[in-house]
Order: C-alpha cells, then sequence, then structure tokens
C-alpha cells in the first residue's frame, strides 16, 4: 500500500471537510449560486409595478436601502425578502443534490457575488447583505441572533444603512468563527465565517469611503438632484 504524502495527511487532519469533496459538486454549486444570487428582483420588482430604475436614485445599486428609495418600503421589503430567498436556495439546492459543507459554503458565497455583480444586468447589483442573511438562515441560524440586534440597533442609532450592514456582518464572522472553534462544525465554516463579511466589506468600498467623510446617507432622507446622477460613478464594477 503506498503511504498518502505528508501533506496530503496534514490537510486531512487539519481540513476533514476537505476530505472526499465531489469537486463536480463544488463547480455546480459555485455556478447555480451566482446564477440565483444575481436574479435582479431589485429592478424586476419596480419594473412590475411601474416604478423607477433604482440604478438612477442614490447610491445606484439595486439593494433593499436604493429601492426603498425609488419604490418605497413596501415593495423594498418584498424585493428584498426574494433576496434572502435567493442565498437560502441556493444552499437547498446544494442539499438536495446531496452536496455536504464545502459546496454548501461555496454556493452561498457565489449567491453573495452574484447578487453584487450580477451576469443578466451588467455585473452591477447590490452589497450581498439579503443573500448573506438566506444563505445563514440554512448554514448557521444561530448567527442571526448575533448578527440582528447589532443590525438593528445601529440602523436606529446612526440611521445609517451601510453601517449597520458593515457591523452586523463583522460580529457575525467572528460569532461564526467562535462557533466553529468550539463545535464539532467541519473547518470549511471558517471560510464562510471570513468570506461572508469580507463580501460584504469590499461591496461596500464607496460607503465605507463616505463614512469616513462623514457624507453617507442616512434612512428616511430623500436623495437630493446632484445624488441621481452618482450611479454613472459608482455603478461600474470594481
Amino acid at each position: 500500500m503506498i503511504d498518502c504524502p505528508v501533506h496530503v495527511r496534514l490537510a486531512a487532519l487539519y481540513f476533514p471537510a476537505m476530505q472526499d469533496v465531489d469537486l463536480v459538486r463544488v463547480a455546480v454549486a459555485i455556478v447555480a449560486g451566482y446564477l440565483l444570487g444575481g436574479i435582479p428582483f431589485g429592478i424586476i420588482i419596480p419594473r412590475l409595478i411601474g416604478g423607477p430604475d433604482p440604478r438612477t436614485l442614490g447610491s445606484g445599486r439595486t439593494g433593499g436601502a436604493n429601492v426603498s428609495r425609488a419604490v418605497g418600503f413596501r415593495w423594498a421589503a418584498v424585493s428584498g425578502l426574494l433576496d434572502v430567498a435567493k442565498g437560502a436556495v441556493a444552499v437547498l439546492f446544494v442539499v438536495a443534490i446531496g452536496g455536504g459543507a464545502v459546496p454548501q459554503v461555496a454556493a452561498a458565497l457565489a449567491a453573495i457575488v452574484g447578487h453584487s455583480r450580477s451576469p443578466f444586468i451588467g455585473f452591477h447589483g447590490g452589497r450581498g447583505v439579503a443573500p448573506a442573511t438566506g444563505g445563514a438562515i440554512i448554514l448557521a441560524p444561530v448567527i442571526l441572533l448575533a448578527i440582528f440586534p447589532v443590525f438593528a440597533l445601529t440602523i436606529l442609532i446612526t440611521r445609517i444603512s451601510s453601517l449597520g450592514s458593515l457591523s452586523a456582518s463583522l460580529i457575525g464572522g467572528i460569532a461564526m468563527a467562535v462557533v466553529t472553534a468550539v463545535t464539532p462544525l467541519a473547518s470549511i465554516y471558517y471560510v464562510y465565517a471570513v468570506g461572508v463579511p469580507g463580501l460584504i466589506w469590499l461591496f461596500h468600498v464607496d460607503n465605507i469611503g463616505r463614512l469616513l467623510r462623514g457624507e453617507e446617507r442616512r434612512v428616511g432622507r430623500r436623495p437630493h438632484a446632484s445624488e441621481a446622477a452618482e450611479p454613472k460613478d459608482e455603478a461600474r464594477p470594481r
């Protein structure tokens, strides 16, 4: 019998979730997650009700905060729930085809990327918070107990949506890493713990810049006419 190389034995020891990984399922999970995440409900819903395209307002994004500026909170909530469902369905699809922890995490992360860099609207989109929430509902629902209070309290105190998302994603990532360390969860969840907040912060780069300059928009304030032209610069994928 041929003995396994040392590096293979070490990888199996420290990353048990990587043993017997079905690369086909991982590839399917990434593609499916990305395409599901890319469905632009933030544009579909306003179009169905005859509202303006959210890309022409505020940040020019298609997430819940900007859809609310375009068509109001009620329809933004519908759009947001559908965006949350994208992340959950992406993971459930992998579960349905027999995929384990690795492809499930891959699908969850791919859905976030698809939401922010949708192939259906020129690789533009939202910030990734809604599909990240959907993925967490399936993969780590207990983490939401830490995320939601931080998100709600931050917005309540500051009235800045992006600050709530950034704070909640960071706390959620830390909580996920701690849970993974103290429970028998697969090591791949460390990737999830780092990947989710990493992607959300990446897709909030322009918001972070405005926060540092004290120029970030606040919830409930209608954008000025000068902000309508803003997407020309922000909408370009980075």
